[in-house]
């Protein structure tokens, strides 16, 4: 009975360490950045997942409207393309 409870020992202790290391942390930011793109609002800067920056001027439900450029080019994108949000009107306010 004791060598087959030390044989469960070690692949438990090793998921266990996987667990804290690996999933713990992926799950964490994947919440904090499901919170940050339903917190999203007319008026935000934003960078997209793919190296856009702009200003969000419309939200219908999963869709954005940013505004980009000198030009002022109007592009619709879903929410999940957002990588983060940019507001410098916020930190200077700290």
């Amino acid at each position: 009975m004791g060598p087959q409870i030390a044989s469960l020992i070690v692949p438990i202790g090793i998921f266990v360490v996987f667990y804290f290391l690996l999933i713990r942390p992926q799950q964490k930011k994947e919440k904090k950045i499901r919170t940050m793109r339903s917190n999203l609002k007319v008026g935000d800067t934003i960078t997209t997942i793919g190296g856009i920056n702009g200003k969000i001027i419309k939200i219908k439900e999963d869709n954005i409207t940013v505004e980009v450029g000198a030009d002022k080019v109007k592009l619709t994108m879903t929410r999940w393309s957002v990588g983060s949000v940019n507001n410098s009107e916020k930190n200077i306010d700290k």
